[in-house]
């Protein structure tokens, strides 16, 4: 076999971590040049970087690789492409070398026609004569992949002595104990702290106290000096954001400067739209960490009335429940449905980087989104959340209606129109008996008419076939757009928003820095300095979840929630446990989801006084769709219907430890009384009959549990919600109960056999239209699990987050086993 052949039959690497290094890679022997064998491996070009970083931070070793030599070739040649052909040939040379200039090192002569370097290769004092260095080449006949000859690995001199590091004696106590320069980690926080407006002193004073706290420096990054700051912070002071008096041009010379930061780009032509997606090395990186079988989400419409090009934010949730941007897409009004052009590029970057790197679940925010091509590129469930309508209802409601118990009423039955459509039940006519009926609110009514009336015919359509997003996604979306527009649009002189160049140049560099420090733990140290665009924290959700229950009292259609900063001051909430609460609060009044609400609605369905949300409605309907749409396959609907009954034990557990206390039971049964009884019933079932049965049966206590909770809500007529939908919720439940209740012994197979042919005359769509239900948290411990086989464990059902025990715990402790069966339980 000739060189060529062996190494194009050579397999791609791409190890799964953000950065690799040799060490992480198997490499191939390959006769080279001069009878010389070569240390050759190959792996994807979009993944160099990410090999010279970890190379460069070598534990033993610490050191820096720099660019010592580039030739690249243009990409339309008119020759014949060879085999062996480069498009482009990179030699990456460690920073303490190639020149030694110890005492009696060699130095390579001067090059008299060499060009000034914007970058120079090293500081001259650092050099001491390292051999270490290793070639990329990208072949004509494989573009995507990157050929790396690494024949010079080790960080010795030419007389194969350590010249660096730890292993070299000489070194000690002197900076090339380290890297030669920062780490980008430290480079990016010094950067972020100097866009807000800390001074360099500042950052100085707390660098140097950090390292003499700690004894003495230990890396590289302890290494930062005064004049390094001063430097980067001339830099940012000498930028502008106006490259060319044209826009456009502008923009293109700035897509050419921070090729790292575009991950798509697109001008203006005569059938395709202007479109620009940025992302960073660092929200890269926040979005595979975050965002792997966990929730993505979109913010579409950021901007429209003031930006020349509104913004559509891709959000990641952190640990804390908030939202992070992992990308930005730049684009006009009109190409608001031209997902398709840029939603690949940004999987492939993210899959490129992490090939096992899958999504678990993407919120939309308008009707109009191109629901089919994110099913198709990200694999995984769409919901959609109602922010964006609750958000501007409650805000016009607040300032076109001033009759307060008017408002309320109103509130009212918007939230309930919406409850029965995404039920199933409603249509649009919902609202024109609301118009009907409220006239008088002549303000409110007329911008309802103008603005959303003609919108309401796509919002009841999806509505209607997507599941729905809980409000802890909401609060958190909610309170991510309050803070870009704080952090971006405070110009005192608002002419520039009509440049797309401004706006992309303060995203990628002050907004950015924002979002970073967010996520920074010593960002503390500088808290002095904090303004209102920089001040951050939990968002509602998270600070409704630390009220007691104590703190809030339910009375009729209201709710008295005390205040956590005065005690003795109370905020009342209207419409408790309704979609569309109210509350007296500031954060309310502009029309946001706020903390009392939150924590009202919590109380209201814990102790039975509302029915569960929409979002953990769609959860019931999915579940129920799993257990009586059983697979064809008898082994698949086994391991289904097993998973099944642990996740329902799962959630009995939970809601009994949480709701034990409250007068009325919820309508679960006792783990401890049925759930072994129903395991042993369907085990024995199957062992008879040789088939999965369409539903475990129910306990003793059941019907007693279900008459209580009809029975209380009957009594509470308007404080419990609509009255259509309780029933509608409720036949649902007898029904499932009388099925299952009805069934035993040859019977049982009967129903299933009778489950799976109604299954069977069901179109292919009814069965997955709602099943949808993704919450925020779900964490890889399932996924794993499911993957080997296993059902999820108990530790599923722990939330690091105080959470509403009957909905986002229940849901996060589940929602891994929906995703993963509602595919193979769809009715074919």
């Amino acid at each position: 076999m000739t060189r060529w052949d062996e190494i194009l039959t050579l397999p791609v690497q791409n190890p799964p971590s953000l950065e690799f290094s040799a060490a992480d890679i198997s490499w191939s022997m390959v006769e080279g040049w001069r009878d010389s064998m070569d240390r050759l491996a190959l792996i994807p070009y979009s993944r160099v970087n990410d090999f010279v970083r970890g190379e460069s931070n070598n534990k033993d070793c610490p050191s820096r690789f720099h660019v010592e030599a580039r030739r690249r070739r243009p990409p339309t040649m008119n020759c014949k492409p060879k085999v062996d052909g480069i498009l482009e040939y990179i030699l990456y040379w460690c920073s303490f070398g190639p020149d030694d200039y110890r005492k009696g090192g060699n130095v390579r002569p001067s090059r008299p026609i060499a060009e000034k370097r914007k970058t120079p290769a090293g500081r001259p004092n650092t050099k001491r004569g390292c051999v270490c260095h290793f070639i990329v080449k990208r072949l004509i006949v494989e573009p995507s992949v990157a050929l790396v000859i690494y024949n010079h690995n080790k960080h010795v001199d030419k007389k194969g002595m350590p010249c660096h590091g730890s292993m070299d004696k000489m070194a000690v106590g002197t900076k090339a104990m380290f890297a030669p320069y920062i780490s980008d980690e430290l480079r990016l926080q010094v950067m972020s702290l100097l866009y807000v407006g800390i001074p360099v002193e500042t950052i100085m004073q707390r660098h140097t106290e950090m390292v003499e706290k700690q004894g003495g420096p230990s890396n590289r990054d302890d290494l930062l000096t005064h004049r390094y700051v001063r430097r980067l912070e001339r830099k940012i002071r000498r930028s502008v954001y106006e490259l060319d008096d044209d826009d456009a041009i502008s923009i293109g010379l700035w897509v050419e400067n921070n090729q790292d930061c575009v991950f798509f780009y697109e001008d203006f032509s005569d059938t395709d739209t202007f479109v620009l997606g940025i992302q960073t090395d660092w929200q890269l990186q926040q979005m595979i960490q975050f965002g792997s079988h966990s929730l993505m989400a979109s913010d579409s419409k950021f901007g429209t009335n003031k930006l020349k090009y509104p913004v559509h934010s891709i959000l990641v949730f952190d640990q804390h429940k908030n939202a992070i941007p992992v990308a930005w897409i730049i684009t006009p009004n009109f190409a608001h449905g031209e997902i398709y052009k840029w939603v690949g590029a940004l999987y492939d970057r993210a899959h490129t980087k992490d090939p096992t790197w899958q999504l678990g679940g993407f919120i939309i925010d308008g009707p109009l989104t191109d629901v089919r091509t994110i099913r198709e590129v990200f694999h995984c469930p769409v919901l959609i959340s109602l922010w964006r309508i609750r958000h501007a209802w409650h805000k016009n409601l607040v300032n076109k209606c001033s009759d307060i118990e008017k408002r309320s009423t109103m509130a009212k039955r918007l939230g309930d129109a919406i409850s029965i459509i995404c039920r199933g039940t409603g249509d649009v006519e919902l609202f024109e008996a609301f118009l009907q009926d409220f006239v008088e609110c002549a303000g409110f009514l007329d911008y309802f008419k103008a603005v959303w009336l003609p919108r309401l015919g796509a919002w009841i359509t999806v509505l209607k076939a997507t599941a729905l997003a809980s409000a802890q996604v909401a609060s958190a979306i909610e309170s991510y757009h309050h803070l870009l527009k704080l952090r971006l649009l405070n110009e005192a002189d608002e002419s520039v928003y009509w440049r797309a160049d401004w706006l992309v140049d303060k995203l990628g560099t002050k907004v950015h820095s924002y979002y970073w420090l967010d996520e920074f733990s010593g960002k503390n140290s500088f808290s002095r300095y904090w303004r209102s665009e920089w001040s951050s924290g939990p968002n509602p959700w998270c600070q409704g979840m630390q009220i007691p229950d104590s703190d809030v009292v339910i009375e009729g259609n209201y709710a008295s929630v005390v205040s956590q900063k005065n005690k003795e001051k109370s905020h009342v909430v209207l419409n408790p446990g309704s979609e569309f609460a109210l509350c007296d609060c500031s954060w309310s009044m502009k029309g946001n989801l706020c903390k009392h609400v939150i924590k009202s609605a919590k109380v209201c369905r814990d102790r039975g006084l509302a029915l569960p949300s929409l979002a953990m409605f769609h959860y019931y309907q999915a579940l129920a769709n799993l257990v009586h749409c059983p697979p064809s396959d008898t082994l698949i609907s086994d391991h289904a219907m097993a998973l099944a009954v642990s996740v329902k034990t799962q959630l009995d557990a939970v809601l009994c430890a949480v709701n034990g206390s409250s007068s009325i039971r919820p309508g679960f049964q006792d783990p401890q009384s049925t759930s072994k009884t129903r395991e042993a019933e369907i085990e024995e079932a199957n062992s008879e009959n040789g088939v999965c049965t369409s539903q475990p049966q129910p306990g003793a206590g059941d019907d007693e549990d279900q008459a209580i909770r009809t029975g209380k809500r009957r009594k509470l007529g308007d404080a419990s919600g609509d009255t259509e939908d309780g029933s509608i919720y409720q036949d649902s439940l007898a029904r499932k109960k009388c099925k299952s209740g009805e069934a035993s012994g040859d019977d049982e197979e009967a129903s299933t056999e009778e489950g799976s042919r109604a299954c069977e005359s069901r179109k292919p769509g009814e069965a997955s239209t709602n099943n949808e239900e993704v919450s925020i948290g779900q964490g890889s411990r399932d996924h794993e699990k499911r993957k080997s086989g296993e059902p999820p464990g108990n530790e599923g059902t722990s939330a690091t987050q105080a959470t509403e025990p009957s909905e986002t715990e229940t849901s996060q402790a589940t929602n891994g086993l929906v995703r993963s069966l509602l595919p193979s339980s769809e009715c074919t």
